[in-house]
């Protein structure tokens, strides 16, 4: 499965100009946006109906693109290499946040949860996107999380805040990706 040309270029412009996008993950449909826009980061907040205190995931190509977000450097070698050993897959680890993160971002926490994604058009987006993305499940809140780009559809019905929907399919895995604490190593979910 590959994301062709002209999909990536509408996915890109929308990322490039504050907009919203929908995308396959390993197990749901993902919004994304760039994570240094406050007002794309609220578009994505308000088309959920989310609080922004409880903070967003970031998703990216590789652990470099993370860097200017999380601080793996307050990490010991052990932690760190915890979360290499997982990645890339549907771990998503929360880490310390780098101070000049927007609080749409990592919400009421002083940590930011962030993974490296596998799945072959999440890492095509953001390898042309040159950083990571947003990543939250496509849904309202209280919702399921959409599965297919047409559930997306109807669920946001047209909505002018989500700006194009990814028509690829996500890669099977039934349950979202485990959440684990860097510092403690713990299961979050």
């Amino acid at each position: 499965m590959t994301i062709n040309k002209h999909e990536l270029s509408q996915a890109l412009l929308a990322l490039t100009t504050q907009g919203v996008i929908a995308y396959p993950t390993e197990s749901v449909f993902g919004l994304g946006c760039d994570p240094d826009s406050e007002i794309a980061i609220q578009k994505i907040l308000d088309l959920k109906q989310r609080p922004a205190h409880k903070g967003l995931i970031l998703i990216a190509a590789n652990i470099e693109q993370l860097e200017n977000y999380a601080d793996f450097s307050s990490l010991s070698t052990e932690q760190l290499n915890n979360i290499k050993a997982t990645w890339p897959g549907p771990f998503t680890w929360v880490v310390p946040v780098q101070a000049s993160l927007s609080k749409l971002v990592s919400g009421d926490f002083d940590s930011i949860a962030v993974r490296v994604s596998k799945h072959p058009v999440v890492q095509a987006l953001c390898e042309a996107f040159g950083k990571p993305i947003i990543s939250t499940s496509a849904n309202l809140s209280g919702k399921d999380a959409c599965i297919t780009a047409t559930q997306v559809e109807q669920m946001f019905m047209n909505n002018p805040l989500l700006d194009h929907v990814i028509d690829q399919p996500v890669t099977g895995l039934e349950n979202p990706s485990q959440i684990h604490d860097a510092l403690t190593g713990k299961r979050l979910r």
